[in-house]
């Protein structure tokens, strides 16, 4: 089995791939990472940005930085989880608008899940991945 992770919509399922996810993804055999979940807290400790597409434009450097640190891109991540505090039509937008333009077309399994809270009060978005280790 190769390294490729393949994507499946499966016709008995909705077709997710129009949003931009996969129902599935299968990893092939290799190493998998457990990126814990970012939030808009930087490296340096700066102030959280007050806003959701400030902080996601934040969370989404912190995934990339990840990816960079175990020499992955985003066509490795296996699966997402974000975590927002404020679900709705108009935060997904915000959100997984900006998440489409970091995944760059590809389509990993995802999950978008509403919470009351994160880690800390000002913060609105999470995101956690999984992540095949290319050999």
């Amino acid at each position: 089995m190769s390294n490729a992770l393949i994507r499946m919509n499966p016709a008995a399922l909705p077709d997710t791939s129009k949003v931009g996810h996969s129902q599935i993804s299968i990893a092939g055999p290799s190493r998998l990472a457990f990126v814990s979940g970012q939030v808009a807290w930087d490296a340096a400790g700066s102030a959280v940005p007050k806003t959701l597409g400030a902080q996601t434009t934040q969370v989404i450097a912190n995934l990339a930085a990840a990816l960079q640190a175990i020499n992955a891109s985003t066509s490795d991540i296996v699966q997402m989880r974000i975590y927002m505090t404020k679900l709705n039509d108009e935060t997904i937008d915000i959100a997984m608008g900006q998440i489409a333009v970091f995944l760059n077309g590809e389509q990993p399994s995802l999950t978008g899940i509403g919470v009351d809270a994160l880690a800390g009060p000002d913060l609105q978005i999470e995101v956690e991945m999984v992540v095949q280790i290319p050999v």
